[in-house]
């Protein structure tokens, strides 16, 4: 069917319907949400035999759905309605949710009923369980109604409210506001989980006005005085409950409407000076209840690093810190280096937010680059090991490439790659694409990800040539099939000559053409970026870390609004 997106952003959940519903034959064009007219415009454009909003902030004008079927995914469970639906089901303990989608009429989230589903909730931010479980119920969902929409003869069900699925209210900071003096852990940590990603906890550190973000729990060091900050590593700042203690990874300071999420102890730098250190005595040993960024096991052979940095950004100090611990992990007893990223997101690449909030964007983007550049090297340099990059969460840009210049890249059936940088105002990219993409794609197909610019599912991946493997969508099972086949590359007889293999391909790609000649000409071009005439990419990062809303929807996603777009008959 010819199907509309309508929706707010492309944002995770939209690209991965979009990228479901395309690898189910569909022909989609995408319009944002900006105006009743543009919406209006798009529709007659694209003349759609279906509208399907997967991510709405505003009701769509009765000019669209009262002359067309519109399918709009709501996170929440039949019944429910309201703006702050996963927020509720947070912040009031619910053990199970799940995801409408509901035909749009004259009141929102009150159409009738087209598919639902429901899932467990994990004790996990709002940010996360929306991309996981949210995501994957919905995608079940839509692709449901799609089949029910286009076989004539469902009729959907009125919506009705029960105990739990009512009407509430947009919750607003009165409601998430932390009273230190009275909330547990439990509770701040709820709090927290319930405004992460948008639009934080109002509250105040040292003594200035903030929102806070990225709760961790601390169960092994108490302070004496509830709200004060008693300590610090590396990016987080620890803050005393009146039963323990939890990490804040991030906040975003209001003194100016300029403010941007940054790291807790970046957006405090000065005040943190003060504030005692707290490292982990064995940084490499995986620990409960603390906050943890990098984190190293090992078993058969195999070593295993984790590296959990919110929303997947890599600023400069952590890719040395990451680079620090790869070398490590090479010198430990193994075979086999398995780069295992985080939950949500593997990497998304250079660390935009810290480049904007730097004296110099473009010296710090800089700076950025070659420390991404450095971690991607000494990977595709490794000789003592082969090496795996196993994602269970998305991947971005640069933090593409750095899982490419492992031997292998497998990765969890659900997520998305999005290998590609030109949306960033044109960036060039670096991470050694040049070198690591078109062995694996050929010419047409680095042409087809780098100017089309849209998601790649886990299969698609593979499919191209992009990537290895697509295992598992559930993330135990996903984990447990990434130990069994690392397990099985550290113990298979014909290790040595696989070994041998990797190092000779590797001299004779060197031979070819230096790394060093490849990074290079990508830096050229990445240098007119950052220092040239055009400011192209200074524009879009600004736009991007203060979200910005669009003024138009981007032409590789609106293909109604192309040079020679044809009108379907």
């Amino acid at each position: 069917m010819r199907i509309l997106l309508l929706a707010h952003s492309f944002n995770s959940l939209t690209q991965r319907i979009y990228a479901e519903l395309a690898a189910r034959g569909h022909d989609l064009s995408v319009e944002f949400d900006i105006a009743d007219e543009v919406a209006e415009e798009a529709v007659l454009l694209f003349r759609p035999e279906l509208i399907v909003s997967p991510y709405l902030r505003r009701e769509i004008p009765e000019s669209i759905w009262s002359k067309h079927v519109c399918l709009v995914v709501h996170p929440g469970i039949v019944g429910d309605r309201g703006p702050s639906a996963l927020d509720w089901a947070i912040q009031e303990g619910e053990s199970e949710w799940g995801v409408t989608v509901l035909q749009a009429d004259a009141e929102m989230d009150a159409g009738p009923v087209w598919a639902s589903e429901t899932f467990s909730m994990r004790s996990a931010s709002k940010a996360s369980l929306y991309r996981n479980e949210v995501t994957t119920a919905a995608c079940r969902a839509v692709l449901d109604a799609v089949e029910r929409f286009a076989s004539g003869h469902f009729m959907p069900v009125p919506l009705t409210e029960s105990a739990l699925g009512r009407l509430r209210p947009l919750l607003q900071q009165d409601g998430r506001r932390i009273d230190w003096s009275s909330d547990d852990t439990a509770t701040v940590l709820r709090k927290l989980a319930a405004g992460d990603g948008f639009p934080g906890v109002a509250d105040r550190m040292f003594g200035e006005p903030c929102f806070l973000y990225d709760g961790h729990a601390e169960s092994s060091i108490r302070g004496d005085a509830p709200g004060e900050v008693i300590g610090r590593r590396e990016t987080a700042l620890l803050r005393t409950t009146v039963d323990g203690a939890v990490w804040i990874g991030h906040v975003r300071r209001y003194e100016s409407d300029n403010a941007i999420k940054l790291p807790a102890a970046v957006a405090f730098a000065d005040e943190a000076v003060s504030v005692p250190e707290l490292p982990l005595t064995e940084w490499w040993a995986a620990q409960t209840d603390t906050w943890q960024d990098i984190a190293y096991r090992e078993a058969d052979g195999v070593g295993y690093l984790h590296f959990e940095f919110y929303n997947g950004a890599m600023g400069t100090a952590q890719c040395r810190r990451l680079l620090r611990a790869y070398r490590w992990a090479l010198t430990r007893p193994t075979r086999v280096v398995v780069l295992m990223g985080g939950t949500d997101f593997w990497s998304n690449g250079i660390h935009l937010n810290l480049i904007e909030a730097a004296e110099s964007p473009a010296d710090e983007s800089w700076a950025n680059i070659n420390a991404m550049n450095d971690l991607a090297e000494a990977v595709i340099r490794s000789e003592t090991h082969l090496t795996v990059a196993a994602l269970q969460g998305n991947a971005g840009a640069g933090g593409c490439f750095l899982a490419r210049a492992a031997d292998q890249l497998w990765l969890r059936d659900g997520v998305l790659l999005n290998p590609h940088y030109k949306n960033m105002g044109n960036l060039y990219g670096s991470e050694f694409w040049t070198y690591l993409l078109p062995p694996r794609v050929g010419e047409e197909g680095v042409n087809a990800i780098m100017r089309n610019r849209l998601p790649l599912t886990a299969q698609a991946a593979v499919d191209c040539g992009f990537a290895d493997a697509s295992l598992y969508s559930n993330p135990a099972a996903f984990r447990a099939e990434v130990t069994r086949r690392a397990r099985e590359l550290a113990l298979s007889r014909d290790f040595p000559q696989q070994l041998t293999a990797k190092r000779m391909k590797r001299i004779a790609d060197e031979a070819a053409k230096p790394l060093s000649q490849y990074r290079e000409e990508e830096l050229e071009q990445m240098r007119r970026n950052f220092y040239g005439f055009d400011p192209s990419y200074h524009v879009a990062r600004y736009h991007f870390v203060r979200k910005s809303p669009c003024s138009w929807t981007p032409r590789h996603l609106a293909r109604h609004r192309n040079p020679g777009w044809q009108v379907p008959a």
